[in-house]
């Protein structure tokens, strides 16, 4: 059961992939200026609109496949209104609510590795009375480094979702307290204690204890004892208490398990939330260019992971702890090796999911995916693999949207990390194809759905190719990843891969990259990348997009996507990702290309979740994810 929220064109902000997998996606506030929308699901084909009726948020509509009941969610993930306009006497007049608070800031070490942040607490309360009025809504922020997360509040839920505690500030300081506490840096830091309530069940939809003011948390880690190799410890989670460090070195702590609901997508679409932030790395192994995180993605709640060490521990060669996911409360990674105050990763943002039926779907031709009405079509949206089976005989062709997994962004050299590591191409777009009249029939009547991952952004290598999206015999294939940036002169990764849409070039003066060519088969889903550029200013090249190639829009950008009515709102998927370097124009394709980056910021933008965005190339840093794929399949009602 998958979202069916309406995204269109790219987002200001980036938006990831569900920490279970599913492809899913906390949607970023941007969109909420888009889709404050309401009465579009019905109960039964031919009959008018049922359920409350309320705006607010980012809409997603999905069906519990077991009652066969429609829901509506609203997302925040800013501040803003639930404003309930009427209630429906069929149903009752209450919701159920997912509070999250913002979790806190990674913490820093200036001689070894710092602890990651505490996750904001974790609410969960069903059954809360409405009536027709405006309830506020406030989000509380991420923590920066060393910084705690802010309290998310709304008059709905009598109880305050607090933020979580920061990562420890220096050498052996403590984490500090909040919902869930912050680790504590070697040697002789104590790990932060949690005000939020422990001993979360690790069920799915656990409601929160009550009195407790502060939602599901639990206690950061301290460092090991003397004789550890000074890698960081972990900030609790809501699920469970952070990790302490191997003593044996090179296996940071990882940070508390999240929790997992289904609110704000269905059961089919789980969401895990309130995961603390894991430790940097100090010694080893070495070098270690990875982030480390050893948690199963499903418990990880949106946690950043611990920066690395690409180096040995003589240099200063520390990166900086991976930041929370923005919408889940996850706590900030610890910075790696010998990083300063601002190496801790921000944690992530808090959130209110506001849910309440709004139907019952007594009869329909087909089953899976989320399923919503809309301009007199059926629409069964997948954003995670499934089944979409045919029961109706007289359902024989549908429409079809087919959108592939977005490349990732190259990453720059690991041997010449910070300044001087070259600049990197921006990742190809997925595949995008769509059609009317495809045959389906009820008699074999099954039909597998594939939604493909984004590629993985390079660290220190080119961008991964993404996954491949299917719907019965219709494949679209995954973006190209960008070039590298920093290579020997005619070396192959500084190429953009092929794919759906080209990687763009990567680029270390003098040495430029071309970009991938669009070699899917059919050949008609996407367009080249961009070629990298030592014209001032210099720019690695931006990935190719469905509707256009990369760099057509400004040097750098990644081509735009198309757009699809699908769902009866023209929404653009499949966009370019932008190229790293100085270019101020390096911004992703039009249908969620990540922007690239630039003096500013130095990581380029993710491909948002469910476009097929490609990822941004990197200024001297890391690449970055591309968007996951999406499946759309509609029909007449």
């Amino acid at each position: 059961m998958g979202r069916v929220n309406r995204r269109i064109g790219k987002s200001s902000e980036t938006a990831n992939t569900t920490p279970d997998g599913t492809g899913g996606g906390v949607i970023d506030s941007f969109l909420q200026t888009y889709f404050n929308r309401s009465g579009n699901v019905y109960n039964d084909p031919g009959t008018g609109p049922q359920g409350h009726t309320a705006t607010g948020g980012v809409i997603s509509d999905y069906t519990d496949p077991g009652p066969g009941d429609v829901y509506r969610a609203h997302i925040f993930t800013s501040s803003g209104s639930f404003v309930v306009s009427k209630l429906d006497s069929e149903y009752a007049s209450t919701v159920d609510v997912l509070c999250v608070g913002g979790g806190g800031g990674g913490g820093y070490h200036p001689t070894l590795a710092g602890s990651g942040g505490g996750a904001g607490g974790v609410h969960y309360r069903t059954g809360l009375p409405i009536s027709v009025t405006t309830y506020p809504i406030t989000i509380g922020a991420g923590g920066a480094s060393v910084t705690a997360g802010g309290s998310t509040s709304s008059p709905i839920i009598p109880v305050t979702a607090a933020g979580g505690g920061q990562g420890g500030a220096g050498s052996g300081q403590s984490g500090a307290g909040g919902a869930s506490g912050g680790g504590g840096t070697w040697p002789g830091g104590s790990g932060g204690p949690a005000t939020g309530a422990p001993g979360h069940p690790g069920g799915i939809d656990v409601v929160s204890p009550s009195p407790n003011a502060n939602g599901w948390g639990n206690n950061g880690s301290a460092p090991s004892p003397p004789g550890a190799q000074g890698d960081g410890s972990g900030g609790g989670g809501a699920g469970s208490a952070g990790s302490t460090q191997s003593p044996a070195g090179g296996n940071p702590g990882d940070g508390g398990n999240g929790v997992r609901y289904s609110t704000a997508y269905g059961p089919g679409s789980l969401v895990s939330y309130g995961g603390g932030g894991s430790g940097g790395v100090h010694n080893g192994p070495v070098p270690d260019a990875n982030t480390t995180d050893g948690r199963p993605a499903a418990l990880r709640g949106g946690g950043g992971a611990g920066g690395p060490n690409p180096q040995p521990s003589s240099p200063a060669a520390g990166q900086p702890g991976g930041q929370g996911t923005a919408g889940t409360g996850g706590g900030g990674g610890g910075a790696g090796n010998k990083m300063g105050l601002i190496g801790g990763g921000q944690g992530g943002s808090g959130t209110i999911v506001v849910r309440y039926q709004i139907a019952r779907l007594s009869s329909t031709k087909a089953t899976g995916g989320a399923i919503s009405f809309a301009g007199g079509k059926t629409i069964h949206q997948f954003t995670a693999s499934g089944t979409f089976t045919v029961t109706d005989p007289n359902l024989t062709t549908v429409e079809y949207l087919v959108v592939g997994g977005g490349g990732g962004g190259g990453g720059a050299d690991s041997a010449v990390p910070g300044p001087g590591g070259g600049y990197s191409g921006g990742g190809g777009a997925g595949g995008f194809r769509t059609a009317t009249g495809f045959p389906v029939s009820s008699s074999p009547g099954a039909y597998p759905i594939t939604v493909g991952a984004g590629g993985l952004g390079g660290i220190g290598t080119r961008g991964s190719t993404g996954s491949g999206s299917t719907f019965s015999t219709i494949t679209s294939s995954g973006g190209g990843g960008g070039g590298q940036g920093k290579n020997s002169s005619g070396a192959t990764e500084l190429n953009g891969r092929n794919g759906a849409s080209g990687g763009g070039g990567g680029l270390f003066t003098p040495y430029t990259g071309p970009g991938g060519s669009a070699n899917a088969s059919p050949s008609d889903q996407g367009n080249a990348g961009e070629a990298a550029s030592t014209a001032s200013p210099s720019n690695a090249g931006g990935g190719g997009g469905a509707g256009e190639a990369g760099g057509t829009n400004g040097k750098g950008a990644g081509g735009d996507g198309l757009p699809s009515s699908i769902t009866g709102t023209p929404i653009f998927y499949a966009g370019g990702g932008g190229g790293g370097g100085l270019a101020p124009t390096s911004n992703g394709g039009a249908g969620g290309g990540g922007d690239g980056g630039d003096p500013g910021t130095s990581i380029g933008g993710q491909g948002a979740a469910n476009t097929g965005g490609g990822g941004g190339g990197s200024k001297e840093h890391n690449g970055a994810l591309g968007g996951s794929g999406i499946v759309i399949i509609a029909y007449p009602t």
